[in-house]
């Protein structure tokens, strides 16, 4: 097995953004070092990153020109682009091949990725790397995906080195490694696999994304490690879901904004729709929802790269956020085609590139039903006299 201790390829990467800035504004963005640790960026970077990210999204997968794409030579330009800028691989540290990106950086990226209906298995990709990174292995500098993401998908691995198991991994189709936690006699497990060394099913997916049941049964992974101690699949469904409440939140930004812009120039009876008190009550409450996502994803981002993965708090925000940004997803879509009526449903429109994503990421890494559960189970653990005080806490 390749570790990350070894020789790793440099790439043009988040690094190579942070060098291109004058001096006065670099020494402005790094904050003392404490203890040896490598130095921290602030928002300021953060935002950089982002907007490096954004451009190349407007360049080469604007939604609309991807919506009328007759093949798929962008997503080639696309991915040859985010390679270039280290964006797959954010989440894995640089003795690991990757950019060592934070995960503030990595979670702005992903927001970005969101306005503009990513139709990319970048996410997935960002996942993968992280997970693998975990156990300290090198990562492959291809397109990957990763296993499990729904809860009651279960992959396990047996002492013969063998996986078995089936799970519903988003993108399947288009990557070319897996990157997979799987239960075994001695503990957690993450495996490295190919992709083409796994039997694939057709599955539906609302988006049209290449997602597929992989079956594992008989495979040998690439590389195995243990997990980090006390790391287990709920670590990894809280990563999966907080990557998915800021992906939503950011579509949820570009819908409201799509539909802002059609009411002001729709035009019905001699004025505009946007004129209309009911359709001016829709877009109101459309930014409501908008407003809470932003907020409750943007809330467990910064948990998330404040704390540990497994922090109590890392777990509230998290729950909290998937369950909104589910609820604002749902309530979103239905408002946003009620405002472009008919002509949001085409196939020639890119309303429902947004709404389609939005409402499949619902149940990626598990659903708002399946997380209130948890959430109530865990509150209900602590105790009646426990509540308010978590509550006002946060």
């Amino acid at each position: 097995m390749k570790r990350c201790n070894d020789a790793a390829q440099q790439s043009i990467s988040v690094r190579t953004v942070r060098a291109a800035l004058p001096t006065h504004a670099l020494a402005c963005t790094i904050v003392a070092e404490k203890q040896g640790a490598d130095a921290r960026v602030t928002a300021e970077s953060d935002h950089i990153v982002a907007d490096t990210a954004a451009r190349i999204f407007a360049d080469l997968a604007d939604p609309q020109t991807v919506n009328r794409a007759q093949d798929k030579a962008w997503s080639d330009r696309l991915w040859a682009a985010l390679t270039e800028a280290g964006l797959p691989l954010a989440w894995v540290p640089e003795a690991c091949g990757g950019s060592g990106a934070s995960l503030a950086e990595g979670f702005e990226v992903l927001g970005a990725a969101g306005r503009f209906a990513l139709s990319a298995p970048l996410a997935e990709t960002m996942l993968a790397g992280w997970l693998l990174a975990r156990a300290n292995m090198t990562c492959p500098g291809d397109i990957m995906t990763l296993a499990p993401c729904r809860p009651q998908d279960n992959i396990r691995l047996a002492s013969d080195g063998k996986s078995s198991g089936e799970a519903l991994v988003p993108f399947a189709g288009d990557s070319h490694h897996i990157a997979v936690l799987a239960e075994s006699a001695s503990g957690p497990q993450i495996a490295l696999v190919a992709t083409s060394a796994c039997r694939m099913a057709e599955a539906r997916h609302l988006a049209g994304e290449p997602s597929r049941v992989v079956d594992f049964a008989g495979v040998t992974p690439l590389a195995v490690a243990p997990a980090p101690k006390g790391f287990s699949a709920r670590d990894l469904m809280l990563m999966g879901a907080a990557a998915r409440s800021v992906q939503t939140a950011g579509a949820l930004q570009a819908v409201l904004t799509m539909s802002v812009a059609y009411a002001n120039e729709r035009v019905a009876f001699e004025r505009p729709i946007g004129k209309f008190q009911a359709v001016q009550q829709n877009l109101a409450r459309l930014a409501g929802e908008v407003a809470a996502a932003l907020a409750a994803a943007g809330s467990a981002a910064d948990t998330l790269a404040e704390g540990k993965v497994d922090d109590e708090a890392v777990f509230l925000e998290v729950a909290s956020a998937k369950v909104r940004c589910a609820e604002a997803a749902a309530e979103g879509a239905a408002i946003a085609h009620q405002v472009f009526g008919a002509i949001g449903f085409t196939q020639e429109h890119v309303l429902h590139r947004f709404t389609l994503r939005m409402l499949a990421w619902r149940d990626d890494f598990g659903s708002e039903s399946w997380w209130a559960a948890e959430l109530g189970r865990r509150v209900a653990q602590s105790g009646a006299d426990a509540f308010w005080p978590l509550v006002a806490s946060r």
